[in-house]
């Protein structure tokens, strides 16, 4: 009997161990942008973060710069239930055009004033609920936390010094009604362009403007063909990370306490670093020969999207007002 309790227990032991010694779980992270980013840089700081804290039980495979497909085409074979990528950046609207009403408010024209206001928001109960929202709706993912990438800016191929300048311009937009209807408000023709194509577009003329983040405008290069910077900030540039329940499911009770661990902790990095990141992008584009315009009075800008800010929010107004309130 006693040589059956040691058999038993030297089997028991050895199954510890082996369980110990199992392969770690490695999760794909997908990032349409370079690494050298500010929203790269929140991969990096995710990584580094699940790794340290797991003991490498958890591995992050970074796949940046748009190796694996755009943000679309990935969003998309998220939703579809593929398994080639378990975590991505998303700009935090992006669900709207999957049923993910809250997310649109994300989006709304001169909604935040500053980047206080929008961590106010990213560090609420109100963000929680915003986070939660996909799998609520039953979208196979749920959000993990926020970021950002600074204040979304339009830039030209001719020069520019106000709201009046705008007007009869054609600006690129993509297939929104939030983006198409700011643009129309503000005096100029939305152009529908896929970004991919936008650089050959400023190039000949098919679009005279667009819009982006700062460091979005520097890394693709786009100051070579629209070298006029206006600095409306009209939207901040909002992101999200989002982990597919196939990814998830990985997971186990104590990884998944990492994972939300690491993500929190990539927020904080990028609320202390987002905005003296895109500084020096902006001081380097101004050393480059950029012509930067700074809008001074907003006011104006505010009230020509009226139209716009209205018709997007009034199925929503109490929760709307909410993070207007956080400011």
């Amino acid at each position: 009997m006693r040589k059956v309790l040691t058999l038993v227990l030297a089997l028991a032991i050895a199954m510890s161990a082996s369980v110990a010694m199992a392969a770690p779980v490695t999760l794909v992270y997908a990032e349409v942008n370079p690494l050298d980013t500010i929203v790269g840089q929140i991969a990096q700081a995710f990584k580094s973060k699940v790794e340290e804290i797991s003991g490498g039980e958890v591995k992050i495979d970074v796949q940046a710069g748009g190796v694996l497909g755009t943000e679309a085409q990935l969003l998309d074979g998220m939703l579809g239930g593929g398994d080639t990528v378990d975590i991505m950046r998303i700009s935090a609207f992006a669900l709207s055009s999957y049923g993910c009403q809250k997310a649109m408010l994300l989006s709304i024209p001169y909604t935040f004033v500053s980047r206080e206001h929008f961590w106010k928001f990213a560090n609420s109960e109100l963000a929680a609920e915003f986070l939660a929202e996909p799998s609520t709706i039953g979208l196979p993912l749920r959000g993990l936390c926020y970021g950002e990438e600074g204040f979304r800016h339009f830039f030209f191929k001719d020069a520019v010094t106000g709201l009046k300048d705008l007007k009869g311009k054609k600006i690129r937009v993509s297939e929104d009604p939030v983006m198409t209807g700011m643009v129309r408000n503000l005096g100029a023709n939305p152009t529908v362009v896929n970004f991919t194509e936008l650089y050959s577009a400023l190039q000949t003329g098919v679009t005279d403007a667009a819009e982006q983040p700062i460091a979005n405008y520097r890394s693709n290069a786009f100051q070579e063909v629209a070298p006029y910077l206006l600095l409306d900030g009209h939207t901040l540039g909002a992101v999200q990370l989002i982990i597919a329940d196939t990814g998830w499911n990985k997971l186990n009770e104590q990884q998944r306490g990492w994972v939300m661990e690491a993500a929190k902790f990539a927020s904080n990095e990028n609320a202390k670093n987002a905005e003296a990141a895109e500084k020096k992008v902006l001081d380097e584009l101004k050393a480059g020969g950029t012509h930067v315009v700074e809008v001074e009075n907003k006011a104006e800008w505010v009230a020509a999207c009226q139209e716009t800010i209205k018709a997007n929010t009034s199925s929503q107004a109490t929760l709307y007002q909410q993070i207007v309130d956080l400011q």
